[in-house]
């Protein structure tokens, strides 16, 4: 890949091949093959609105993005809400009066995330006829397995399948998932 860029050798705008990447550049001329450092300007900082929902309530933060930087759907981002920072995922994007799944951080109007450092797992768990419905406060990251155990409260129970959010229904022994991903865990009673 070259870059254009005037050379100080030669003294003309010429493509550069890039050598080695980090703060500075190092490239060398396609002209002359003088080998020198570029230092690109980094991209200013801008301020989104982020609506953060955290179990049952929301709040209205901010989330800072580069100016050159592009947001999706699905993209973990950190939140600023006053003085506390919180790890949020990105469900929707406001752009333009509409939804998108992607867009150019300078065209965000809203950010709609859900906090995902603490999440509640909800959890089915079968005992013969009846059901149980239960709650699971873990961070995240936490892992769950098909055909794990896993401990709600006094409750132990094997996890047979879990639905996750991208609507994926996860059955075979063995298959993980982070609590984050995760829209309901469906378990046997020990």
């Amino acid at each position: 890949m070259l870059i254009p860029y005037p050379c100080p050798g030669c003294g003309q705008e010429t493509g550069h091949r890039v050598l080695k990447e980090g703060a500075e550049v190092l490239v060398e001329c396609s002209g002359c093959g003088h080998i020198h450092r570029i230092r690109f300007p980094e991209a200013a900082e801008i301020r989104v609105k982020a609506i953060v929902s955290d179990r049952d309530q929301s709040r209205v933060c901010e989330a800072e993005l580069g100016e050159d930087e592009e947001v999706a759907v699905g993209d973990h981002l950190a939140a600023l809400c006053g003085d506390e920072a919180s790890g949020v995922e990105v469900t929707a994007i406001e752009s333009g009066g509409k939804r998108v799944q992607r867009a150019p951080a300078t065209s965000v109007e809203t950010l709609w995330t859900r906090a995902i450092e603490r999440v509640v797992v909800k959890v089915s768990v079968h005992r013969g006829r009846t059901t149980e419905p239960l709650r699971i406060s873990c961070t995240g990251e936490q892992e769950f397995s098909v055909g794990g155990i896993a401990t709600a409260g006094k409750t132990s129970f094997r996890i047979s399948h879990m639905k996750l959010r991208d609507g994926h229904v996860v059955r075979r022994e063995g298959k993980r998932a982070a609590a984050r991903e995760i829209t309901r865990v469906y378990g046997y009673r020990l």
